[in-house]
C-alpha cells in the first residue's frame, strides 16, 4: 500500500510517518516544502494540474494531509488550511480520485463549547478565530468534494516534539531554559479554560487506522482524549515532571481565543465505533514524553506555524 503524507516533517506528520513504517506491506512516501519531500509540494500555492502530476506520480491508495498552519495572520492560515485542501482535492479528482483522503481537521471549528458537555460531530460549528475559520472551510471542501475521505477533529495534541507555537511546547521550552533556578519565574496568561488534550501518537494512530480502514468510513470523526481539563492542571503537572523549583504566574490576559472557548471537550464515541480507536496514553505520560524529548535536543521549529 502507498501512502503518501503531506507535511510529513511537521509535528504530526513526523509521528504519522513513524507509525506508518512500523505498518507491514506499507510504502511510506514524503510531500511537503522541506528539502527531503520525495514530493516538493506547498498546498498553500501549488497549481491544481502541477498537483496532479505530483499526484499521479506518487500514485497513491492514501494521502493522509498534515499540512497546515496554526499561527500567522488571517492571510497564511486561508492559503494553507482553506486553500490548500480545495487545491489537494481538484487534483485527487483528477489524478487518484479512489485514493482514500485523511485530513487532520481541528477541534477549534466547534467554537465555544458548553460546560460538562462532549461535542459530537454532528454539533454546531461556530469557530471564532482565524485559524478555526480556515480549518473549518478546508473540512468543508473536504466533505463535499465526493472524494473517499474523512476529516480527524483533532483536539489539542501533546507529546514529543510539541512545537513552541503551542502553550505545551512553549512551556516546555521555557522550563528547561530556566535551567533549575529556584528564583525564576514563568509568567503566562490566564490558564482557566479547559482543553481537551491528545497524545500526538494516539492522533497519528487515528490516522494510520482511518487510512487503512474498509470504506465507507463518516466524514467527521472527533479525535481526543473525551475529557476536558485546565489548562493551568496541564502547567502544573509539566512544571511537576520537570522538577521545576521556580513558580509560575498567571498575569491574566493571553490569548484572545482562550478567552472566548473557556471550554473545549469531544466525544470520541463514532472513533471508537468506527476504527476501533481509544486514546492509549494518559496526559501524564505525554507530559513525561514532551520533558524528555525537549531535554535531548531542541524542539522542531516551525516556519509561523506550518508544517514544512
Amino acid at each position: 500500500m502507498r501512502i503518501l503524507v503531506l507535511g510529513f516533517t511537521g509535528y504530526l506528520g513526523r509521528h504519522v510517518v513513524e507509525r506508518l513504517r512500523a505498518l507491514p506491506g506499507t510504502r511510506v512516501l514524503g510531500g511537503g516544502r522541506s528539502a527531503g519531500a520525495e514530493f516538493g509540494i506547498d498546498l498553500a500555492t501549488a497549481r491544481p494540474d502541477t498537483l496532479a502530476k505530483a499526484l499521479a506520480s506518487a500514485a497513491p491508495d492514501a494521502v493522509i494531509n498534515c499540512a497546515g498552519a496554526t499561527g500567522g495572520d488571517a492571510v497564511t492560515l486561508a492559503e494553507v488550511n482553506s486553500r490548500g485542501p480545495a487545491v489537494l482535492c481538484a487534483a485527487l479528482r483528477e489524478a487518484a480520485p479512489s485514493a482514500r483522503l485523511v485530513h487532520l481537521g481541528s477541534a477549534a471549528e466547534y467554537g465555544p463549547g458548553t460546560r460538562g458537555i462532549r461535542v459530537t460531530e454532528s454539533a454546531a460549528t461556530r469557530p471564532l478565530t482565524p485559524y478555526g475559520a480556515t480549518k473549518l472551510a478546508g473540512t468543508i471542501t473536504i466533505t463535499t468534494s465526493g472524494l473517499d475521505a474523512v476529516v480527524l477533529r483533532v483536539g489539542n495534541p501533546v507529546g514529543p516534539g510539541a512545537p513552541l507555537t503551542g502553550l505545551p511546547g512553549r512551556v516546555a521550552g521555557l522550563l528547561l531554559a530556566s535551567g533549575g533556578d529556584p528564583d525564576a519565574v514563568i509568567r503566562l496568561g490566564d490558564l482557566s479554560a479547559h482543553r481537551d488534550f491528545v497524545d500526538v501518537r494516539d492522533v497519528a494512530r487515528a490516522a494510520v487506522l482511518a487510512a487503512t480502514a474498509p470504506a465507507p468510513l463518516p466524514r467527521v470523526l472527533n479525535i481526543g482524549s473525551g475529557s476536558a481539563v485546565p489548562v493551568r492542571d496541564l502547567v502544573a503537572a509539566l512544571t511537576h515532571v520537570a522538577g521545576f523549583p521556580g513558580r509560575v504566574e498567571e498575569k491574566g490576559g493571553g490569548s484572545a481565543r482562550s478567552a472566548e472557548v473557556s471550554w473545549q471537550c469531544s466525544d470520541i464515541g463514532a472513533a471508537g465505533d468506527t476504527l476501533g480507536w481509544r486514546p492509549s496514553y494518559t496526559l501524564d505520560a505525554s507530559l513525561a514524553a514532551l520533558w524528555a524529548a525537549v531535554r535531548e535536543g531542541p524542539s522542531p521549529r516551525l516556519d509561523g506555524g506550518r508544517a514544512p
